[in-house]
């Protein structure tokens, strides 16, 4: 299993980017696919979900900012920050999830500052 982050970097407040996470080594159209972030000194957090068929939830946080989304052609999940604030700052990892094991990417970093 081999998860690929991409798509960060740095942002004004209000400014938008889209993280896209490259997968392999899975059936990705049959995985439920999340979204985390870990800003410094903080605990790991869920930012977004979405199911095979499309479903998708999201923190608090997200809700009406963010959007996740898939490409089961292309095997990538991406998230689409609008709105971004300084309090979004982490570095956000793609997970997969399957049969107890845990696969994470190597994270992307985000930072939204002026």
């Amino acid at each position: 299993v081999q998860l690929v982050e991409s798509g960060g970097g740095l942002v004004q407040p209000g400014g938008s980017l889209r993280l896209s996470c490259a997968a392999s080594g899975f059936t990705f159209s049959s995985s439920t696919m999340r979204w985390f972030r870990q800003a410094p000194g903080k605990q790991r957090e869920l930012v977004a979900v979405i199911t095979s068929g499309g479903s998708t939830n999201y923190a608090d946080s997200a809700k009406g900012r963010f959007t996740i989304s898939r490409d089961n052609a292309k095997n990538t999940v991406y998230l689409q920050m609008n709105s971004l604030k300084p309090e979004d700052t982490a570095v956000y990892y793609c997970y997969f999830g399957w049969l107890g094991y845990d696969y994470w990417g190597q994270g992307t970093q985000v930072t939204v500052s002026t």
